[in-house]
């Protein structure tokens, strides 16, 4: 037999009862085996069981957050009115006070000595903050417990 320039006999190439001499190549492992993958599973649970709740600890401080931030600056447009009307509003249009995204905004007292307000989150529903200023009611402003400082329920 002629191969590439040289000659060669069958049985150069094979060995005895024309099997190859040639050794097996080693079969390529592909993929992962089932112990490995459940592993991973694994770690990834426990990742989620520490990330997940601190995630909703941290969505609660945003959404209480916003809330008190809304009752301050409800403080403020009450403290601007009064300084021109001498009186308190009970009405948020006439503040001019646009709550923040799902944030729920309610005078629920206004004199011309006081007011109070309190606030909720719709995605936190659990969670009531409240302020009262001047002779409003302190229950009015539940949970507040002390004048022109907002406090919040958990």
């Amino acid at each position: 037999m002629y191969f590439s320039g040289c000659w060669y006999r069958n049985s150069d190439r094979l060995g005895r009862r024309g099997t190859s001499t040639r050794r097996p190549r080693p079969t390529v492992r592909a993929g992962f085996t089932l112990v490995e993958l459940l592993i991973v599973v694994l770690i990834i649970g426990i990742l989620a069981m520490i990330a997940i709740p601190r995630y909703m600890e941290s969505r609660a401080h945003a959404f209480r957050s916003a809330a008190i931030s809304d009752l301050r600056n409800l403080w403020t447009s009450q403290e601007i009115y009064w300084s021109d009307d001498t009186g308190y509003s009970n009405s948020l249009e006439e503040l001019d006070v646009r709550p923040s995204r799902g944030v729920d905004l309610t005078i629920t007292a206004a004199s011309n000595e006081g007011w109070a307000a309190q606030a909720s989150h719709s995605f936190f529903p659990a969670m009531t903050c409240g302020i009262y200023y001047g002779s409003a009611d302190p229950s009015d402003g539940e949970p507040a417990e002390v004048p022109g400082v907002v406090s919040c329920s958990r």
